[in-house]
């Protein structure tokens, strides 16, 4: 009805301390009036002031406070308006004696409280008035000019006083707040990290699974050729034989090397140490022993890349050309390892093998596509049964 957000101050935490403070300063005004005007009283006067305050101190209480909270607006005011009149029946009753105007001042707390802007000045002006006119009645102008300006002094000290502590309230409530989101938040990230880390173990997993394919079986492939050459040429060429079962044995050793090198550094790049063309070159010399007519072009102008460019490169040549012995039947293959990109450097590997109906490929082709896309870069790959197979990489230089 009015569009205005009222005020929500939870109570049970310190109701019992208002109520006792209010009744308080009402008891201690009534007993100053009733003190100081004793004799001068009707038994109507006495008897009507008595069961204004105890009405006024009674719906002060802690569960009329609970409920005023939960109230409308209409309410609220109407609530003051009623304490106001209370207040202004004792007043007048006892004759503006001493100190009963004090029993307004819980009013101007109470207005802070429960009301929402603008409504406190409301209560405010009500509490003011319950004082003033009573006053005024008996003793005119002059009077509310005397007393006047002590009751509103009082009446602003406690409004100020109660915003304060109201303040302090809601910054304790937000501060708790904030530190529950805390560790709301911590509890977060600490499930964040866990999961970082076994991401972080899965991704090593899966590189430490394309290492030991691209370079342990590299090797493993080239001694398993050797050992069936020497197979079949141990009867009718001994020699050639020999030659087979040497090749395996160096093979072997290199094979070895490359596995103690893994153990020993498993994030040294493959290409330390050699440049990466002659590290191709010596891959291609290897598949040329073999029987392969194998070309193998460098275009541009050869450029320093990044370890991961490099052994990546590296893996995607050992990979193709150990897949065309192992399964092309191809005779003839070219590799180019091209520089003249100006953002990308490209390699590919062409053979004139039996070709693929599935040209994805197996494992060893999902860990260089693993590898590339690392990168940022790109993987693909053509064949047709019969007209041999293409791969292509290329990554950003």
């Amino acid at each position: 009805m009015y569009g205005l957000s009222e005020r929500v101050v939870p109570l049970p935490e310190t109701g019992r301390a208002a109520d006792l403070a209010f009744l308080l300063v009402v008891a201690a005004a009534y007993a100053q009036a009733v003190l100081e005007g004793w004799g001068a009283f009707t038994l109507w006067q006495f008897l009507g002031a008595t069961l204004a305050v105890l009405a006024y101190g009674a719906l002060s209480t802690h569960w009329v406070q609970v409920s005023l909270q939960r109230s409308t607006l209409i309410l609220k005011l109407l609530y003051f308006v009623i304490q106001a009149v209370l207040a202004a029946t004792v007043i007048t009753l006892f004759g503006a004696s001493g100190f009963i105007g004090l029993i307004v001042l819980p009013l101007a707390s109470q207005a802070v409280l429960f009301l929402p802007t603008p409504w406190p000045a409301f209560g405010f002006i009500l509490a003011l008035a319950a004082v003033l006119l009573p006053i005024g009645w008996t003793g005119g102008w002059q009077a509310i000019l005397q007393v006047g300006l002590a009751y509103l002094a009082g009446l602003v000290f406690v409004a100020l006083f109660t915003q304060v502590a109201l303040d302090e309230r809601r910054a304790n409530r937000e501060a708790q707040r904030l530190t529950g989101e805390l560790k709301g938040a911590n509890l977060q990230l600490r499930r964040y990290a866990a999961q970082v880390e076994e991401l972080a173990t899965a991704k090593e997993r899966n590189r430490l699974a394309r290492e030991i394919h691209d370079s342990l079986g590299h090797y493993l492939t080239v001694v398993n050729v050797q050992l069936e050459a020497a197979r079949l040429f141990c009867e009718s060429d001994p020699q050639k034989a020999l030659q087979s079962l040497l090749k395996a044995q160096a093979m072997t050793r290199e094979g070895l090397t490359e596995v103690r090198r893994s153990v020993a550094s498993l994030r040294q790049p493959a290409t330390e140490g050699h440049p990466l063309a002659e590290r191709i070159a010596h891959l291609v010399g290897e598949s040329q022993a073999h029987g392969l007519a194998l070309e193998l072009s460098i275009t541009g102008e050869q450029a320093a890349l990044s370890p991961q460019t490099e052994l990546t490169l590296y893996r995607v040549a050992q990979e193709g050309l150990t897949n065309i012995r192992r399964h092309a039947a191809a005779t003839r293959a070219a590799l180019i390892l091209d520089y003249s990109g100006v953002q990308l450097v490209r390699l590919s590997l062409t053979d004139n093998g039996r070709g693929a109906t599935q040209p994805q490929g197996g494992f060893g082709l999902l860990g260089l596509r693993e590898r590339v896309q690392l990168l940022g870069g790109s993987l693909r790959t053509a064949s047709e049964p019969g007209e041999g197979f293409t791969l292509e990489v290329e990554l950003p230089r």
